[in-house]
């Protein structure tokens, strides 16, 4: 279990000197924010099932989190899953069954809770057993003991909850997606202020804040 106190830490660490978080360079494009659709639990489910079946006994905990995973929230239309393994670093037992499975590495980021970005459907090149209807995915990879898995499932429980909070982060999302061309790291920094306020209030809800 993670510290109460990297759960409630904002504060990334820096890319050290010479290295690069990216396995396939990110290319700027629009950044589509649509309404919520009722189908994408199943995607999710659809998903997790690929993965599951990939990794067995492997994927220790799999949750579909971010903005596809809360009712009436506006969403970019693409599926973000968390995905604990008990060690990120040891690939060789978890990472080949992911790409056969049609999944891509993306981002490797071993000083940031071990964690690694593998993309699936549209995104990732390709579909999976002919399925060309599959939306795009992004699986993050932690360790369990990654304080990350434990603020996404608390923001995303909040903005289920919490319906003012979740008017605010959706209109905060539609002003922060914009232009033909931008960056994912644009597009977060754009609302961060916005998520860290809402964070506030999911940790104090939650008990982690006084």
């Amino acid at each position: 279990m993670p510290s109460r106190d990297g759960i409630l830490r904002f504060d990334e660490p820096a890319v050290p000197p010479g290295e690069s978080p990216w396995v396939v360079p990110p290319v700027p494009s629009a950044i589509e924010v649509v309404e919520y659709d009722p189908r994408w639990p199943d995607a999710a489910r659809r998903i997790i099932d690929r993965l599951r079946r990939a990794l067995g006994t492997r994927a220790v905990r799999i949750e579909h989190v971010g903005s596809t995973a809360v009712p009436e929230l506006p969403a970019k239309p693409v599926i973000d899953l968390d995905l604990t393994v008990a060690d990120p670093a040891a690939e060789q037992a978890w990472l080949p069954q992911l790409q056969a499975a049609g999944f891509v590495l993306t981002v490797r980021e071993p000083w940031w809770h071990g964690h690694r970005l593998l993309r699936g459907g549209r995104a990732g090149g390709g579909s999976h057993d002919g399925d060309e209807t599959e939306l795009p995915s992004n699986v993050h990879v932690f360790g369990p003991d990654s304080p990350e898995l434990v603020k996404h499932v608390v923001f995303r429980d909040w903005l289920r909850a919490d319906a003012a909070d979740r008017d605010r982060y959706a209109a905060a999302k539609r002003e922060a997606a914009g232009g033909p061309e931008q960056r994912m790291t644009e597009y977060n920094a754009r609302k961060e202020g916005v998520v860290h306020e809402v964070y506030e209030r999911a940790f104090r809800a939650a008990g982690f804040l006084d």
